[in-house]
């Protein structure tokens, strides 16, 4: 037999595998050298592990894959600091201000995040602190910096580059620190002085840069806010579209355009959702007593925002759309450990909480090009299994109390825990 630190069994009550498949009752899980051995369910037949391996007793609990962000920003902090005034700290500061975010994710039972935009290196660097055993987080899928035109959404981060052959050299500058894979600015954003409800780039530009990093083997995720740039990220041939709002003017009106959905559907584009984000700027304001007018204008539009937001979901769904669940955790209020709160609005715009589920694990590792490490529990992939109390299938607030969270075979925390926070962080002066 193998030597017995290569095993470990959990038992459960039942596992839900993140595909979709119905439950699995009374499940025992087998883990050799940090993955997936094999899945029972039931009593398992003798013989198929050494008979003194240790065993995790989680029965009365529901194992689960850990769960997949797909869209967070580890520089930044999530408790309403103003954009412009976090970029200012030294990239020291947010190396470890990332450090902080990854654990709280981990300890919420999110096992992989897929950063959307650093400081120049700081998240690699973060990265490489965790393989040299110096920070303990999930899995890390980054871009490094985003690619932005000069003085576009995200500029402080460093990647401000313009024209079809700027693409390219940026794509290959990325490549060669180290990134997983590419993300781009093709609208402007919550950036001061950019234009979200129009295209920042020239469709020529956008194509140079994917046909550049696809050449290479590298999957491209690109921000679009308004219709008319989904269009080109789509003629582009984008594996990913992150937000695919509809703003048509600076006040937040949005249009829904029929055809861009059908589009975005035909393509088998997975869009990130993001609507998290507007969930946690209202419970921020409406936490605040005695609002004075500004923050009253912005609470009431902050509110229609996020109704909007929720109908183009809705009906971006409804068109054969593939959402993957994405917080967009660190800007404005949105918090590391708020998967929970995404997962439940995709619920609200429709979608079965096994839908849910499979948006915060198989689907969102399908979309991200990492299904053959992790994302399901199944043979093969990584042990990144979660255990909560009760049933997600019919209440997903269970997946805020993790009893236990389980990276690559490590068990990082036991126990009851105490709750994940649902409201955000207090407001920063």
């Amino acid at each position: 037999m193998p030597p017995l630190s290569r095993w470990q069994i959990i038992r459960a009550a039942r596992l839900i595998d993140g595909t979709g498949a119905p439950p699995v009752s009374d499940p025992t899980v087998v883990i050799r050298d940090g993955r997936i051995h094999q899945v029972f369910a039931g009593v398992p037949p003798a013989g198929q592990w050494p008979p003194d391996a240790p065993v995790l007793d989680q029965r009365g609990h529901t194992l689960l894959p850990g769960l997949i962000d797909a869209h967070v920003h580890l520089v930044l902090p999530g408790d309403g600091t103003p954009f412009e005034t976090t970029v200012q700290e030294p990239d020291g500061v947010l190396a470890l201000l990332a450090a902080e975010n990854a654990r709280r994710a981990l300890h919420a039972g999110i096992t992989t995040l897929r950063d959307c935009g650093g400081m120049r290196e700081t998240t690699l660097d973060l990265r490489r602190a965790q393989r040299l055993g110096y920070a303990v987080g999930p899995r890390l899928h980054l871009c490094g910096r985003p690619i932005t035109i000069t003085g576009g959404h995200c500029w402080y981060f460093g990647g401000e580059t313009d024209g079809p052959e700027g693409m390219r050299a940026m794509v290959r500058r990325l490549l060669k620190s180290g990134v997983d894979y590419i993300k781009i600015m093709a609208t402007g954003g919550g950036t001061v002085g950019t234009m979200s409800w129009r295209p920042s780039y020239r469709a020529e530009e956008l194509q140079a840069a994917v046909l550049e990093a696809h050449r290479f083997g590298r999957r491209v995720g690109i921000h679009s806010l308004c219709a008319e740039a989904t269009r080109q990220v789509l003629a582009a041939g984008a594996d990913q579209i992150e937000h695919a709002h509809f703003l048509v003017d600076p006040s937040g009106r949005q249009v829904f355009e029929p055809e861009v959905a059908d589009a975005i559907a035909r393509a088998r584009t997975p869009v990130t959702t993001t609507l998290a984000v507007g969930h946690y700027v209202l419970r921020a304001l409406e936490a605040r007593a005695d609002l004075p007018p500004e923050d009253q204008a912005a609470l009431d539009r902050w509110r229609r925002m996020l109704a909007s937001n929720m109908e183009q979901a809705r009906r971006m769904r409804s068109a054969g759309v593939r959402l993957i669940a994405g917080t967009d955790a660190g800007w404005r209020f949105t918090p590391f450990d708020g998967l929970v709160a995404e997962m439940a609005l995709l619920c609200e715009a429709g979608a079965t909480t096994q839908e849910a589920i499979a948006a915060a694990t198989s689907q969102a590792a399908a979309a991200m090009g990492i299904e053959s490490e992790t994302g399901a529990l199944r043979e093969g992939l990584a042990a990144d299994i979660i255990a909560v109390s009760g049933d997600p299938l019919t209440d997903l607030d269970v997946l805020r109390r993790p009893a236990m969270v389980m990276l690559r075979g490590t068990a990082v925390e036991r126990g009851a825990g105490a709750p994940v926070p649902e409201g955000p962080r207090p407001i920063a002066a």
